[in-house]
Formats: C-alpha cells, structure tokens, sequence
C-alpha cells in the first residue's frame, strides 16, 4: 500500500519528540513498544480533538459502509472473552479495511482505548479520518499519523498484527 501524503506537524502545540536508542535506529529503524504506544495514543487524542474519530464498533461499520475511502487507521482492542458475535464482526472488520487500504492497528486494552478518549462507555473500536488538503487532493498527515503509518507498512503483510500497549495515562 502507497500513500501519498503530505507530512505536516501536529497541531496540539505538544513537545513530544520521537528518539530512538542507536541500537532500536541502526537495528531495525522501527519505533520501541512504547514509542509506539504513546504515538498512536497522540494520533486518536489528535483526531479527537479535530472531530475525525469514530468510536464503537457498530458506528465504525456504519461509516465504513457509506466512506470507506475516508478513512486512515482502525483501533480494535480484544473483544471481551466469550464474545463471539464481537470477533466475528471485528474479523469481518479488518477483512474490510484491509481491502480498503485502511491501516489496522491492534491495541492491547478496550478499557484504556475508552479512558484514553473520554468514553463514558468501554469501545472496542475506534476510525481516524484522513485529513485532506484545501483542494481535497492530497491526504495531509500530522507527525504522529506519519509515524503510524510508517509502522502500519512494516506489519501491513503480516496476517497476525501485532498488539500496540496504548499508555495507562
């Protein structure tokens, strides 16, 4: 998958900088287990904060359905153990992005996905919408989208993802 995309900086005004070891750099190139983390907890606080972000499942699919084409990144946290018709949609769900180019990113806890967000109820989903240029041309990426997507095309051929620990705070 090729995105073409301008890379811009993140509009929360934060100071996170993203360091790597000399080791983690000249070794694989890819951002830590917790590098990652706090990446992908910067990019839903981020889409928050811009209204891009679908939560739950049910509303995920229902958008999904009408715009897949609007979409960049898909969070999906465990379902709760037992959960049979919750994995059945969350497996027809990535089956789904991944034939849209829609970027998955598996994260450890549904419970901090909802804390993280603000949700008053625990969500086992949550979209970013792209952000698109004036002229709706051109996808627009902040920093911490740009590190995503980088880590999603390291994984993207992978038929296991791997889980990213989103931060407890």
């Amino acid at each position: 998958m090729v995105v073409t995309a301008v890379r811009g900086t993140m509009s929360m005004g934060s100071s996170f900088e993203y360091k790597k070891s000399a080791a983690e750099a000249s070794a694989s190139g890819s951002l830590s287990e917790v590098e990652i983390g706090l990446v992908a907890k910067h990019a839903l606080m981020l889409a928050n904060i811009e209204n891009r972000l679908i939560m739950g499942l049910s509303d995920a699919i229902s958008n999904l359905a009408k715009t897949p084409e609007e979409y960049l990144f898909c969070f999906l946290a465990p379902p709760k153990p037992g959960d049979s018709a919750t994995h059945i949609h969350e497996v027809l769900l990535q089956a789904f992005c991944f034939e849209n180019d829609i970027y998955i990113i598996k994260v450890d806890s549904a419970e901090k996905l909802s804390r993280l967000l603000g949700s008053s109820t625990v969500q086992s989903c949550a979209l970013i919408q792209k952000t698109w240029s004036a002229d709706h041309q051109t996808e627009v990426l902040s920093k911490v989208e740009d590190k995503l997507v980088d880590y999603c095309e390291e994984h993207w051929e992978e038929s296991v993802k791997p889980i990213v620990k989103l931060p407890e705070k």
